[in-house]
């Protein structure tokens, strides 16, 4: 077997306001998850980080990940960084918006779901492949701290939201409440044609958060998805994982509840097996 995985964690972004402080350690303690207790090879483990993480990159790594493999290989894709939308050709659709990844070069070339949705149907018959994205596709009208987002709002664990309005990234109109603003689909796949396993951090009408939890940032869910892997023993599965998650992220006041999608095999399947 020819187990691989590509984590990407993006903190520092070349937009004035936009860094995150979560990212690069979610990607690190995905890749070490994976090689310490689920005998990942350290080479076939890749990390993408900060200005390493373009969008070529990113789609090299994925081309990488998808090549060489055969029925029973695994394969994870983690994603920490923004999310934001690109909106329809004529701009001016409130729900024409397709999702995206927001690689370190986001102004120029953001990863869209159209474009994943074309990578990962190359996923071959029998390979196992889990993608974890740890971002926003919905917010506030922001990139800044939750407390400049809703006035009076404080928090001690300086939490940001991992969204970028599309009008920080490209001239076109700015989103007041992108919320309200339903893109066409989650990472446009529908569940009938997935070939993997999508964990995704929020619902498309919340937020995912980046903060300081146990003395170090991550993304909130990113934190707690690995501390209840651990609790298990690194034996659960994926819709095991997010019923967890969908409880402790609430209980530890995050208004988040991160979404599995993908065939039922692969949800009932232990994850990363």
């Amino acid at each position: 077997m020819a187990n691989k995985a590509l984590c990407v964690g993006i903190n520092d972004y070349p937009i004035e306001g936009a860094d995150l402080m979560g990212c690069v350690n979610d990607a690190s303690a995905w890749a070490g998850l994976l090689m310490d207790r689920y005998d990942f090879a350290r080479r076939n483990v890749k990390m993408l980080t900060d200005s390493r993480a373009t969008k070529a990159a990113i789609v090299g790594g994925i081309d990488w990940l998808l090549t060489d493999v055969q029925a029973g290989d695994v394969l994870v894709f983690t994603n920490s960084s923004h999310g934001s939308y690109i909106p329809d050709k004529e701009d001016d659709e409130p729900d024409g918006y397709d999702e995206t990844m927001c690689p370190y070069d986001s102004r120029d070339a953001q990863l869209t779901d159209d474009e994943l949705r074309v990578f990962l149907a190359e996923v071959p018959d029998g390979v196992h492949l889990t993608l974890i994205s740890d971002s926003c596709h919905s917010g506030s009208v922001t990139r800044a701290f939750l407390n400049e987002v809703l006035p009076g709002v404080r928090f001690g664990d300086q939490r940001r939201v991992r969204f970028l309005n599309p009008a920080l990234l490209r001239r076109t109109r700015l989103l007041v409440d992108p919320r309200r603003t339903k893109p066409r689909g989650r990472f446009g796949f529908p569940q009938s044609g997935m070939r993997h396993v999508l964990l995704s951090g929020c619902r498309d009408d919340e937020y995912s958060f980046d903060a300081r939890i146990g003395g170090r940032y991550h993304g909130a869910m990113t934190y707690h998805a690995v501390k209840a892997i651990k609790a298990a023993r690194y034996r659960i599965t994926p819709a095991a994982l997010v019923r967890e998650l969908n409880r402790t992220l609430p209980d530890a006041g995050y208004d988040q509840h991160p979404q599995l999608s993908g065939p039922v095999a692969g949800k009932r399947r232990l994850l990363f097996t």
